[in-house]
């Protein structure tokens, strides 16, 4: 028989936490997905009630072809929306893509959902995100 012994650490008393943001940048590539849902879940509500079409295309990270786009929408509509107490779907999306649409320029969004993507997997983000689910790593920094 043998009996193998496994230190576990929660992320404020692990060693070498470095590698415990490491392996979740490695293997957890889906932590802010749930921000592109509620993007897209603000997107289609705009246009609910501002009416005409959307296209969009959307990515956690920057990348080619990313876009939103509103044709033919009503615009005195738009620019009665009360974009600071706004609650298309309750998310701060709502507010920011008004804003960006307002001002000619909805991709301004897009940089907004990558910044906050960008600290999502920052070394401040990710000790937030251990620490506030109880997240546990054995020695390698591997959660657990």
């Amino acid at each position: 028989m043998r009996l193998i012994v496994t230190q576990v650490f929660q992320i404020e008393e692990h060693p070498n936490r470095e590698k415990c943001y490491e392996w979740i940048r490695s293997n957890w590539h889906d932590l802010n997905e749930h921000s592109l849902h509620e993007l897209e879940d603000s997107i289609k509500a705009l246009s609910e009630v501002i009416g005409g079409t959307y296209d969009y295309s959307i990515s956690q990270v920057p990348c080619r072809g990313e876009h939103i786009t509103f044709k033919n929408y009503d615009q005195a509509i738009l620019d009665n929306l009360d974009a600071e107490n706004c609650c298309l779907t309750g998310v701060f999306w709502d507010c920011d893509l008004i804003e960006g649409l307002r001002q000619g320029n909805p991709r301004k969004v897009l940089h907004n959902l990558h910044k906050d993507t960008e600290y999502v997997y920052s070394d401040e983000g990710l000790f937030e995100l251990c620490q506030a689910n109880g997240y546990e790593f054995n020695e390698n920094g591997e959660a657990i």
